[in-house]
């Protein structure tokens, strides 16, 4: 089991020794997180990795997974693409089902000192504050830049019965009666996903998948899905290998909460075709050390999002050192600065224009990786987002004032 203090040599002893001060500020108090998945996707990977660390700091900490039937889970990704921008219908005999399996869920659930959910999936157990007190904070990990009017009208009602909300990206705040505050998502480098591999691990994965190391290789992992763009992804290799001799691996999974998964992985084997250069990997869940090894034996990573939240597999590849190209939305330009720690682009022309361009100057591709290294260890380190949680925990018994350590 990994521990606290195995991050000392990553962000220094002095690091670690804040985070236990901070935590006895939260001596007594309970804190719990709700979202609507176990698996698959960033949040479940965050709260995985981080609720251990943060118990070990002595706080009282858990995490409790909401339930939901077929149908619930369809009208919530209808929530997540029209809150990512996308044209979707919402009856008001979906608007009550949701609400129907929120308070399903509310009258089941035990609440703690500190609730803290997470996106619009169970926003509205906030209702049972009403019996209960407590504080409560909604943390939304999506791109909320361009919200469906009438999906943000409904959640709107409930997420300003919150005490505060937490977005990724200083473009995601809305106009708010309540505190707002920004806190973006991180890695833990110690993960299976992160930490460093022997090259005997790499060439191993890669042998599975029966991919040749010995041609550059351009990667995206993701969910397969519609926002991340895998059929663009496509497009921008096929431009690209006009002018470079390259092969394209795209892999990621699905999670439990989003249907759409298989019908986005049947376009992209028909984008893909019979070409014997672009590898469709669907990994299942517990794939850590082959995405971290798909990462590390990769030229090139891409993250060609149409919308993000965030987009932590930027992260993941820079940590590695790795020259990223990823589109500049929602979170990613806080992870890139152009043409310094990353590539930002905004068309599959443009990706497909880097692509060439990486490939033909290693020198240049090996400097975006080192720069954007450093900047993930500075700024996106389970750590560091451990800190601003309770910073944020512990303002809510002080009535917002500042607390000085």
């Amino acid at each position: 089991m990994i521990q606290i203090e195995d991050y000392i040599p990553i962000v220094g002893r002095g690091t670690i020794d804040e985070l236990f001060l901070l935590a006895k500020r939260l001596e007594g108090k309970s804190i719990q997180n709700i979202n609507s998945t176990a698996v698959g996707g960033g949040v479940a990977e965050i709260l995985t990795r981080m609720l251990p660390l943060i118990k070990e700091l002595g706080v009282s900490a858990r995490w409790d997974v909401i339930k939901g039937n077929e149908k619930f889970f369809q009208i919530t990704k209808k929530f997540h693409n029209g809150l990512h921008g996308m044209p979707v219908e919402i009856s008001d005999e979906e608007y009550e089902i949701f609400l129907s399996v929120n308070k399903e869920n509310a009258d089941e659930l035990t609440f703690g000192d500190i609730v803290l959910v997470h996106d619009p999936q169970p926003v509205a157990l906030i209702l049972k504050r009403e019996e209960i007190g407590n504080n409560w904070v909604w943390r939304c990990h999506i791109d909320f830049s361009q919200p469906d009017k009438n999906i943000w009208k409904f959640l709107e009602q409930y997420i300003t019965r919150y005490d505060s909300a937490v977005f990724s990206a200083p473009a995601f705040a809305r106009q708010l009666p309540i505190r707002q505050v920004l806190i973006s998502p991180s890695i833990d480098p110690l993960s299976d996903k992160n930490k460093d591999l022997p090259e005997s691990t790499i060439n191993s994965v890669f042998e599975r998948f029966n991919i040749d190391r010995g041609k550059p290789i351009v990667t995206q992992i993701s969910r397969f899905d519609y926002l991340k763009d895998p059929v663009g992804v496509i497009k921008a290799y096929q431009l690209a290998k006009k002018y470079v001799d390259i092969q394209l691996i795209l892999a990621g999974g699905g999670a439990t909460d989003d249907p759409e998964g298989p019908v986005v992985m049947e376009l992209v084997q028909q984008q893909a075709a019979d070409d014997k250069d672009i590898h469709v990997l669907f990994l299942p869940n517990a794939s850590d050390i082959e995405v971290n090894a798909l990462q590390r034996g990769s030229t090139i990573v891409l993250q060609k999002s149409l919308r993000e939240g965030f987009g932590l597999t930027v992260s993941e590849a820079l940590w590695k050192a790795k020259p990223v190209i990823a589109s500049a939305v929602g979170g990613i330009p806080l992870q890139i600065a152009h043409t310094h720690s990353g590539i930002l682009t905004h068309s599959i022309e443009g990706t497909a224009y880097w692509i060439k361009q990486l490939i033909n100057d290693s020198e240049q591709a090996k400097q975006l990786g080192i720069n954007g290294k450093a900047h993930i260890q500075n700024n996106f380190l389970i750590t560091r987002h451990i800190k601003d949680y309770l910073l944020l925990f512990t303002s809510l018994f002080y009535n917002n004032d500042i607390v000085y350590f």
